[in-house]
Protein backbone atom coordinates (compact mmCIF):
# COMPACT_ATOMS: atom_id res chain seq x y z
CA UNK A 1 0.00 0.00 0.00
CA UNK A 2 2.56 2.36 0.51
CA UNK A 3 5.25 1.89 -1.79
CA UNK A 4 2.67 3.51 -5.39
CA UNK A 5 2.79 6.70 -2.63
CA UNK A 6 6.56 6.79 -1.50
CA UNK A 7 6.95 10.43 -1.83
CA UNK A 8 3.61 11.27 0.39
CA UNK A 9 4.14 8.18 2.34
CA UNK A 10 8.06 8.73 3.00
CA UNK A 11 7.28 9.03 7.09
CA UNK A 12 5.25 6.35 6.92
CA UNK A 13 7.95 3.94 5.21
CA UNK A 14 10.58 5.01 7.99
CA UNK A 15 8.05 4.00 10.34
CA UNK A 16 9.08 -0.04 8.94
CA UNK A 17 12.54 0.28 10.16
CA UNK A 18 12.87 -1.86 12.89
CA UNK A 19 13.47 0.08 16.13
CA UNK A 20 10.74 2.98 14.97
CA UNK A 21 7.64 -0.41 14.05
CA UNK A 22 8.05 -1.47 17.78
CA UNK A 23 6.78 2.24 18.83
CA UNK A 24 3.78 2.18 16.26
CA UNK A 25 0.24 0.95 15.75
CA UNK A 26 -1.14 0.36 12.26
CA UNK A 27 -4.41 -0.53 11.49
CA UNK A 28 -5.42 -1.70 7.97
CA UNK A 29 -9.59 -1.02 7.17
CA UNK A 30 -12.02 -2.31 4.46
CA UNK A 31 -15.16 -0.27 3.04
CA UNK A 32 -17.02 -0.39 -0.11
CA UNK A 33 -14.77 2.07 -1.65
CA UNK A 34 -11.60 0.59 -0.99
CA UNK A 35 -8.77 0.04 1.73
CA UNK A 36 -7.53 2.49 4.06
CA UNK A 37 -4.12 2.77 6.20
CA UNK A 38 -3.82 4.53 9.49
CA UNK A 39 -0.62 4.97 11.43
CA UNK A 40 -0.29 6.06 15.00
CA UNK A 41 3.75 6.56 15.76
CA UNK A 42 5.42 7.25 18.92
CA UNK A 43 8.45 8.59 18.47
CA UNK A 44 11.45 11.27 20.14
CA UNK A 45 9.46 14.23 18.84
CA UNK A 46 5.96 13.59 20.07
CA UNK A 47 2.68 11.60 18.21
CA UNK A 48 2.25 11.55 14.73
CA UNK A 49 -0.71 10.20 12.63
CA UNK A 50 -0.49 8.87 8.63
CA UNK A 51 -3.64 8.36 6.92
CA UNK A 52 -3.88 6.62 3.15
CA UNK A 53 -6.52 5.28 1.37
CA UNK A 54 -10.38 5.62 0.91
CA UNK A 55 -12.46 8.05 2.75
CA UNK A 56 -14.90 5.58 3.89
CA UNK A 57 -12.68 2.96 5.40
CA UNK A 58 -10.42 5.80 7.00
CA UNK A 59 -13.54 7.11 8.53
CA UNK A 60 -14.09 3.35 10.33
CA UNK A 61 -10.76 3.25 11.53
CA UNK A 62 -10.76 6.72 13.06
CA UNK A 63 -14.53 5.88 14.79
CA UNK A 64 -12.12 3.26 16.30
CA UNK A 65 -8.73 4.00 16.67
CA UNK A 66 -8.47 7.54 16.55
CA UNK A 67 -4.77 7.69 18.84
CA UNK A 68 -3.74 10.14 21.43
CA UNK A 69 -5.90 13.31 22.04
CA UNK A 70 -2.40 15.49 20.83
CA UNK A 71 -0.93 14.41 17.32
CA UNK A 72 0.83 15.80 14.22
CA UNK A 73 -1.72 14.08 11.40
CA UNK A 74 -0.80 13.75 7.65
CA UNK A 75 -3.22 12.79 5.62
CA UNK A 76 -4.38 13.36 1.55
CA UNK A 77 -6.38 15.93 0.83
CA UNK A 78 -9.36 13.90 -0.11
CA UNK A 79 -9.68 13.62 3.74
CA UNK A 80 -9.86 16.55 4.99
CA UNK A 81 -13.31 16.62 5.51
CA UNK A 82 -13.38 13.32 7.56
CA UNK A 83 -10.55 14.24 9.95
CA UNK A 84 -12.22 16.90 10.99
CA UNK A 85 -15.32 15.35 12.12
CA UNK A 86 -12.32 13.61 14.54
CA UNK A 87 -9.88 16.14 15.56
CA UNK A 88 -9.81 19.87 15.66
CA UNK A 89 -7.19 21.57 13.60
CA UNK A 90 -6.85 25.64 13.66
CA UNK A 91 -4.33 25.36 10.75
CA UNK A 92 -4.95 22.98 7.83
CA UNK A 93 -3.62 24.15 4.94
CA UNK A 94 -2.04 22.34 1.99
CA UNK A 95 1.47 21.53 1.84
CA UNK A 96 3.92 21.08 -1.30
CA UNK A 97 5.84 17.77 -1.10
CA UNK A 98 8.61 18.08 -3.01
CA UNK A 99 11.38 15.39 -3.85
CA UNK A 100 14.67 14.93 -4.87
CA UNK A 101 16.71 12.19 -6.13
CA UNK A 102 20.84 11.14 -6.59
CA UNK A 103 20.41 12.44 -10.60
CA UNK A 104 18.51 15.63 -9.84
CA UNK A 105 20.59 17.01 -6.73
CA UNK A 106 22.25 20.39 -6.99
CA UNK A 107 24.52 21.05 -3.80
CA UNK A 108 25.06 24.46 -2.68
CA UNK A 109 28.55 25.78 -1.51
CA UNK A 110 29.26 27.07 2.08
CA UNK A 111 30.61 26.08 5.08
CA UNK A 112 28.09 23.99 7.81
CA UNK A 113 28.83 21.62 10.39
CA UNK A 114 27.44 18.12 11.46
CA UNK A 115 25.72 18.45 14.83
CA UNK A 116 25.25 15.98 17.82
CA UNK A 117 23.68 15.86 21.04
CA UNK A 118 26.17 18.34 22.60
CA UNK A 119 24.76 21.01 20.92
CA UNK A 120 20.73 20.57 21.80
CA UNK A 121 20.87 23.78 24.31
CA UNK A 122 22.22 26.09 21.30
CA UNK A 123 19.49 24.28 19.37
CA UNK A 124 16.44 24.99 21.32
CA UNK A 125 18.20 28.47 21.98
CA UNK A 126 18.11 29.28 18.12
CA UNK A 127 14.18 27.22 17.57
CA UNK A 128 12.72 29.93 20.14
CA UNK A 129 13.98 32.82 18.52
CA UNK A 130 10.67 33.34 17.07
CA UNK A 131 9.17 32.45 20.33
CA UNK A 132 7.67 28.76 19.67
CA UNK A 133 8.98 26.14 22.22
CA UNK A 134 11.66 24.18 21.24
CA UNK A 135 11.78 20.88 23.79
CA UNK A 136 14.63 18.59 21.44
CA UNK A 137 16.80 16.22 23.46
CA UNK A 138 20.53 15.37 22.68
CA UNK A 139 19.04 11.54 21.59
CA UNK A 140 16.60 13.39 19.27
CA UNK A 141 19.65 15.28 17.39
CA UNK A 142 22.14 11.72 17.61
CA UNK A 143 19.35 10.06 16.47
CA UNK A 144 18.98 12.06 13.37
CA UNK A 145 21.40 14.42 10.54
CA UNK A 146 21.31 17.43 11.44
CA UNK A 147 23.27 20.23 10.19
CA UNK A 148 24.00 23.69 11.07
CA UNK A 149 25.54 26.73 10.17
CA UNK A 150 28.09 28.86 12.25
CA UNK A 151 28.38 32.82 12.32
CA UNK A 152 30.66 34.05 15.17
CA UNK A 153 30.75 30.67 17.28
CA UNK A 154 27.13 30.16 17.11
CA UNK A 155 24.13 28.48 15.10
CA UNK A 156 22.54 30.67 13.25
CA UNK A 157 20.83 28.01 10.82
CA UNK A 158 19.73 24.49 11.34
CA UNK A 159 18.30 21.54 9.20
CA UNK A 160 17.53 17.91 10.23
CA UNK A 161 15.77 14.91 9.39
CA UNK A 162 12.97 13.43 10.34
CA UNK A 163 13.49 9.58 9.19
CA UNK A 164 15.72 7.72 7.56
CA UNK A 165 14.72 4.82 5.83
CA UNK A 166 18.02 3.24 4.54
CA UNK A 167 15.82 0.09 3.51
CA UNK A 168 13.70 1.96 1.58
CA UNK A 169 16.12 4.45 0.41
CA UNK A 170 13.87 7.43 1.40
CA UNK A 171 14.46 9.56 3.62
CA UNK A 172 12.76 12.78 5.16
CA UNK A 173 14.20 16.23 5.47
CA UNK A 174 12.64 19.38 7.69
CA UNK A 175 12.99 21.10 10.60
CA UNK A 176 14.74 24.10 8.96
CA UNK A 177 15.09 27.20 10.71
CA UNK A 178 17.00 30.60 9.88
CA UNK A 179 17.46 33.12 13.19
CA UNK A 180 15.57 36.33 12.33
CA UNK A 181 18.54 38.01 11.73
CA UNK A 182 20.41 35.78 9.52
CA UNK A 183 17.58 35.15 6.91
CA UNK A 184 18.27 36.15 3.81
CA UNK A 185 21.48 35.17 3.13
CA UNK A 186 20.86 31.73 1.57
CA UNK A 187 21.68 29.86 4.68
CA UNK A 188 18.85 27.99 4.30
CA UNK A 189 19.57 26.51 1.34
CA UNK A 190 23.25 25.96 2.78
CA UNK A 191 21.94 23.49 5.60
CA UNK A 192 19.04 22.13 3.62
CA UNK A 193 21.58 21.23 1.01
CA UNK A 194 23.92 18.98 3.66
CA UNK A 195 21.15 16.90 5.24
CA UNK A 196 20.17 16.32 1.74
CA UNK A 197 23.86 15.09 0.23
CA UNK A 198 24.24 13.38 3.87
CA UNK A 199 20.89 11.15 2.66
CA UNK A 200 21.32 10.60 -0.60
CA UNK A 201 24.80 8.23 0.68
CA UNK A 202 22.28 5.79 1.94
CA UNK A 203 18.97 6.53 0.26
CA UNK A 204 17.92 7.39 -3.18
CA UNK A 205 15.49 10.01 -2.59
CA UNK A 206 14.51 12.98 0.18
CA UNK A 207 11.31 14.61 0.64
CA UNK A 208 10.19 17.52 2.36
CA UNK A 209 6.95 19.46 2.91
CA UNK A 210 6.76 23.49 2.41
CA UNK A 211 4.28 25.93 2.56
CA UNK A 212 3.25 27.08 -1.22
CA UNK A 213 2.94 30.43 0.10
CA UNK A 214 6.38 30.53 1.05
CA UNK A 215 7.66 31.20 -2.71
CA UNK A 216 11.59 31.84 -1.22
CA UNK A 217 12.11 28.24 0.24
CA UNK A 218 10.19 26.86 -2.75
CA UNK A 219 13.14 28.08 -4.72
CA UNK A 220 15.62 27.54 -2.57
CA UNK A 221 14.96 24.13 -2.79
CA UNK A 222 14.15 24.00 -6.48
CA UNK A 223 17.62 25.82 -6.84
CA UNK A 224 19.20 22.45 -4.86
CA UNK A 225 16.73 20.32 -7.47
CA UNK A 226 13.69 19.34 -5.17
CA UNK A 227 10.51 19.44 -7.64
CA UNK A 228 6.76 19.22 -6.59
CA UNK A 229 5.18 15.59 -6.58
CA UNK A 230 2.44 16.03 -4.14
CA UNK A 231 0.41 17.70 -2.18
CA UNK A 232 -1.28 16.97 1.31
CA UNK A 233 -2.56 18.13 4.88
CA UNK A 234 -0.06 18.24 7.54
CA UNK A 235 -1.10 19.66 10.98
CA UNK A 236 -1.28 19.74 14.78
CA UNK A 237 -4.66 18.17 15.74
CA UNK A 238 -6.71 17.45 18.71
CA UNK A 239 -8.89 14.62 18.94
CA UNK A 240 -12.84 15.76 19.36
CA UNK A 241 -14.24 12.78 21.21
CA UNK A 242 -13.52 11.10 24.89
CA UNK A 243 -11.80 8.05 25.17
CA UNK A 244 -14.63 6.67 26.62
CA UNK A 245 -16.82 7.49 23.02
CA UNK A 246 -14.00 5.66 21.79
CA UNK A 247 -13.65 2.67 24.13
CA UNK A 248 -16.92 2.03 23.95
CA UNK A 249 -17.13 1.97 19.97
CA UNK A 250 -13.90 -0.22 19.95
CA UNK A 251 -15.97 -3.52 22.32
CA UNK A 252 -19.14 -3.09 20.45
CA UNK A 253 -17.36 -3.35 16.49
CA UNK A 254 -15.27 -6.25 18.40
CA UNK A 255 -18.49 -7.96 19.50
CA UNK A 256 -19.80 -7.47 16.15
CA UNK A 257 -16.93 -9.10 14.34
CA UNK A 258 -16.02 -11.85 16.72
CA UNK A 259 -16.50 -14.41 13.72
CA UNK A 260 -14.62 -12.68 11.20
CA UNK A 261 -11.56 -12.01 13.42
CA UNK A 262 -11.59 -8.78 13.22
CA UNK A 263 -13.62 -5.17 14.08
CA UNK A 264 -16.71 -4.35 12.26
CA UNK A 265 -18.55 -0.78 11.57
CA UNK A 266 -21.54 -0.62 10.38
CA UNK A 267 -22.57 3.48 8.83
Amino acid sequence: MLTPHRAYAAYALGQLQLELFARSEWWLSRGAQGEALLLHSRGGLGNALFALGTVDALEVALRLHPGPRYTFLTCQLHHLATVLRHFRMPEHQAVLRMLVDRETFRAADGEVRRLTGRDVRELNRLYRADGTPAFYTSQNIDDAVYYGAIEDGRIVAVAGTHVVAPIDAIGVAGNVFVHPKHRGLGLATRVSSAVTRHVLQSCREVVLSVDPANTAAVYAYQRLGYREVDRLIEAAATRRDTGITTWLRRRLADWRGRRYRAELVQI
